[in-house]
């Protein structure tokens, strides 16, 4: 492979773990969007965030340079997706309103990925990237979830989690930027989306290509303590960092 890819492996457990993005963000980006025609979902993943963008714009196209992410993509009538790298899009030049990342940003070649923006966008097109990084539940349960997080898979994180941690702060913006509302990323869930979330993360998965094992059972017995009722649903909630602009 020529890119960096962590999920392809687990595309369909990726598929079924992680939180959905709220509806007032995808409210947010048709409003300052020019038109609603055409959106371009890069690193798309499952196209988790393009089904969403479907419903809000006539026609999505949904890329990811992982043909097995591609694969267990949801399928919708205005959604056209396609195995294509960010940097290297088959979108025709000023064809797009709206470009967005969700959560791939750091994965890409920034320089070139910003080149190509510039070129698919319509002039006043509107550029969004958004990501989330650790999550919380309670004291109790976060005590747990971080003995996983950093002490279990710190080795195991990617470098690039940092600028995910960081909520791509650090990362260059070339575009005039439009004020963002803050977004609030909640889920309820049960115990058992919770572990299977958990198990999604890159580094639990390549934790278990490494040593042949599944780090979550290490801190499962704790976390169930913690969690108390395994079917009853707990708030887990995400700092969301959300970067608008427009060309």
């Amino acid at each position: 492979m020529t890119f960096k890819d962590h999920f392809s492996a687990h595309a369909a457990i990726y598929r079924e773990a992680r939180p959905d993005y709220p509806a007032a963000l995808y409210d947010f980006l048709v409003e300052v969007a020019p038109a609603n025609e055409r959106a371009w979902d890069a690193g798309c993943g499952n196209g988790q965030a393009s089904t969403d963008l479907a419903t809000r714009f006539c026609e999505v196209v949904a890329t990811d340079p992982s043909a097995e992410q591609i694969a267990n993509a949801a399928p919708r009538p205005n959604i056209s997706y396609r195995v294509e790298a960010a940097e290297q899009s088959s979108l025709a030049t000023a064809s797009v309103d709206l470009v967005c990342v969700a959560q791939a940003l750091h994965w890409f070649d920034l320089a070139r990925f910003h080149a190509e923006v510039r070129r698919v966008l319509k002039p006043r097109g509107v550029v969004a990237f958004w990501s989330y990084a650790d999550c919380r539940v309670d004291a109790r349960v976060d005590v747990q979830k971080n003995r996983l997080y950093r002490d279990l898979l710190g080795a195991y994180w990617p470098a690039e989690r940092a600028l995910v941690e960081s909520g791509y702060a650090s990362l260059p913006f070339p575009f005039e930027r439009i004020k963002a509302p803050a977004i609030a990323l909640r889920m309820d869930w049960t115990l058992e989306q919770f572990l299977a979330y958990l198990r999604s993360w890159s580094a639990t998965q390549r934790y278990i290509r490494a040593r042949e094992h599944d780090p979550v059972s290490l801190v499962e017995s704790d976390l169930r303590t913690a969690w108390g009722d395994p079917l009853q649903a707990r708030t887990v909630s995400w700092d969301f960092h959300l970067h608008c602009g427009r060309l």
